[in-house]
């Protein structure tokens, strides 16, 4: 039996599917969309690269992951009907990772988000009506509590169905969980919200950049348009990785709804920019607050002009209703749970824009070693998977 996991070769999936397997044994179900197996392994590589080398990777990928090359957004995950069945047969639990953050698209958000994951809700029934599913983990976001301003949410506080979204992802995942209670009623589920996932408290190397472009682009100025003491709920992806596979291999979790968060512990921007100033050396900004509308108004005329500045101007109008809201995420459960609280992101921000400024935003990856001459297929290639 196995864990069948979505969104293996993104960000935060990386951290499940490494943690996984790190700490535990269960051979894994990793769905991989690719044309031929070697682009699902070389993907797989390319995600995976940042917890592992690559005699670590190919020697996981020999004997304990099977790759299921398939569309999240295709009936089956387009599987042909002996692919499916096997699947189905050998889930024995499911973390759900995959999904698409672009807040900009509501068709990507509806096909990716709702449609995708109501495949694997699909699966899941299927499994269970099998011989019954351990656990149906499903990643979502906080950004379900929409639009608030200046406060501390609840895990059962949060969906509130009378309130707007700030954008088709925050709505779409808020649609997802509720999917999810009402076609898998009979499943152990559990639900985790992460905050913004930001870096790595253990080292500056990472491979998600938007966000921290966005700050790059706001540490960049000497005025800044905030509140300084507002707070922002960031939380390392580590501890976001390491709860998620933590609670699912939990036999029974305490609740079923997880913020993985900074919670009441959020630095304000005032502590964020102390601290990276006393780092980096800078001089520390300026706040005024009353420079927001024209701010988001300049951000926008940015935006529409292109090129590096254009790009951090557009990234900076997505993430910008997150920066100002003042809420946080009450990360009580989790902390009870992990024994531990995150790490406060101003501990290791310095190392992460050193190191995301000096490889300019992109991640130096490593390709699939060459094989020797004598053996013109890749390690990984030579076994089954």
């Amino acid at each position: 039996m196995a864990i069948f996991v979505t969104g293996s070769t993104g960000y935060l999936g990386s951290y499940v599917v490494a943690g996984l397997l790190a700490g535990h044994r269960d051979a894994l179900h990793l769905l991989v969309r690719a044309k031929s197996e070697r682009e699902a392994r070389e993907r797989l590589w390319q995600s995976l690269q940042l917890h592992f080398d690559f005699e670590q990777f190919s020697g996981y990928l020999d004997s304990r992951i099977r790759i299921f090359r398939g569309d999240l957004t295709h009936e089956r995950f387009h599987l042909d009907d002996d692919e499916y069945r096997h699947l189905v047969d050998t889930t024995d639990s499911i973390i759900h990772c995959a999904a698409s953050l672009n807040r900009k698209s509501e068709k990507q958000c509806l096909n990716v988000n709702l449609r995708g994951t109501l495949e694997v809700i699909q699966l899941a029934r299927c499994a269970q009506n099998r011989g019954g599913l351990r656990r149906f983990s499903h990643v979502s976001t906080v950004a379900v509590a929409g639009r608030r301003r200046d406060a501390v949410i609840a895990e059962d506080a949060s969906i509130d169905w009378t309130l707007s979204d700030f954008d088709p992802y925050a709505r779409t995942k808020k649609f997802c969980e509720h999917m999810l209670r009402q076609l898998l009623p009979d499943v152990p589920r559990t639900i985790f919200r992460p905050s913004i996932v930001l870096g790595d408290s253990r080292r500056p190397e990472t491979t998600q950049f938007d966000m921290v472009r966005a700050f790059d682009f706001l540490a960049g100025l000497p005025v800044l348009p905030l509140r300084p003491d507002d707070r922002i709920d960031i939380v390392p992806a580590d501890y976001v990785g390491r709860a998620i596979v933590a609670i699912h291999q939990i036999g029974n979790p305490a609740h079923d709804i997880y913020h993985l968060s900074a919670g009441k512990n959020s630095q304000t921007y005032r502590q964020l920019t102390s601290a990276l100033a006393e780092a980096e050396g800078w001089r520390k900004p300026i706040y005024l607050p009353w420079l927001g509308p024209p701010f988001g108004s300049t951000v926008s005329w940015l935006a529409r002009r292109g090129g590096k500045v254009g790009h951090a101007a557009s990234l900076m109008k997505v993430f910008w209703p997150y920066l100002v809201w003042n809420t946080v995420f009450d990360n009580s459960r989790v902390v009870a749970e992990m024994g531990e609280a995150p790490v406060p992101f101003s501990n290791y921000a310095s190392g992460l824009l050193t190191f995301s400024r000096k490889n300019h935003f992109v991640y130096p990856a490593k390709p699939w070693p060459a094989a020797p001459a004598d053996d013109p297929a890749p390690a990984g290639l030579r076994a089954g998977g």
